[in-house]
């Protein structure tokens, strides 16, 4: 989607852009090249690999731009200067997925890690280990939105889970048949309580419309519902006007107004290239001046 991204956030020369999800910096590096040498890019990653990856790719292009290892929860201490453009893109980065030393996948049978900082937090076996059933049971209903969960819960804190093949063998046995759409769901549901992405969203959502300049866009890339959820909520309520109870008139403009009135989706030829972009959906807004 990043041709729609570049064409909906109207990236110029000279503009400042907060990149919250850097990843190898594919996103990033166009916008490198659209802000040009009198713009300036700042970048933020949870993954220090990552950022060690970006920052070669984006000095190929240019190095007006700064780079932070840092998750985008924690945007409100970092400091950062307003910008005209602040973008996230919510989805796991290629190397989490493609290293199954990440435990991100169930694929092989590696160590369950899940954490996208490996050098802080607690990993995917730990969590399990310090968890209850009932724990467990919620993470897997509210992230995973599984049917089993609490079969699954149970039948998880009776077995030794230490890696990624263990945890499989174990939803295999309880989902039979059904373990093939299971799966995802479970690793997904895991990953989220991990690297808590759903507080995480919430900070990005309550601190990163401070952060743009009049004028200045904010747009994001989501995967699923419980991401697009409550990026369409806060969306809609900063582009609201108030009005007036009683009479109906509206009392205060929006700080904000969509760009997207409905989610953008990948066309059919980003498919073909990248199927992993199925579930994307991205949605934008702009502040007023």
């Amino acid at each position: 989607m990043l041709g729609t991204v570049l064409d909906v956030l109207s990236t110029k020369k000279g503009e400042k852009v907060l990149d919250v999800t850097l990843g190898l910096g594919g996103h990033s590096v166009e916008f490198l090249k659209a802000i040009g040498s009198s713009g300036k890019l700042i970048g933020l990653d949870a993954d220090e690999k990552n950022l060690e990856e970006a920052r070669k790719n984006l000095s190929a292009i240019s190095m007006n731009f700064e780079l932070h290892h840092s998750n985008f929860s924690r945007l409100s201490e970092l400091e950062l200067p307003q910008v005209d453009i602040l973008f996230a893109d919510l989805g796991l980065s290629s190397p989490h997925l493609d290293d199954p030393g990440r435990g991100f996948t169930f694929r092989e049978d590696t160590p369950l890690d899940l954490r996208f900082d490996q050098s802080r937090g607690i990993t995917g076996a730990n969590l399990i280990k310090q968890s209850s059933e009932q724990d467990l049971f919620l993470i897997f209903k509210k992230y995973g939105e599984l049917e089993q969960a609490r079969k699954l819960a149970k039948a998880i804190k009776a077995t030794h889970i230490d890696t990624t093949g263990d945890l499989r063998a174990c939803t295999e046995a309880v989902c039979g048949h059904r373990a093939v759409q299971a799966l995802p769901q479970v690793f997904q549901a895991l990953r989220i309580a991990v690297n808590d992405e759903i507080g995480a969203l919430e900070s990005l959502l309550k601190y990163g419309p401070t952060l743009l300049k009049p004028g200045g866009r904010m747009g994001i890339i989501t995967f699923h519902s419980l991401e697009d959820r409550p990026v369409k909520q806060k969306f809609r309520e900063l582009s609201t006007s108030e009005k007036d109870e009683v009479t109906g008139a509206v009392s205060k403009e929006a700080d904000f107004e969509l760009l997207t009135k409905k989610p953008l989706l990948p066309s059919e030829e980003e498919l073909e290239e990248n199927s992993r972009a199925r579930s994307a959906k991205f949605r934008a807004i702009r502040k007023n001046s």
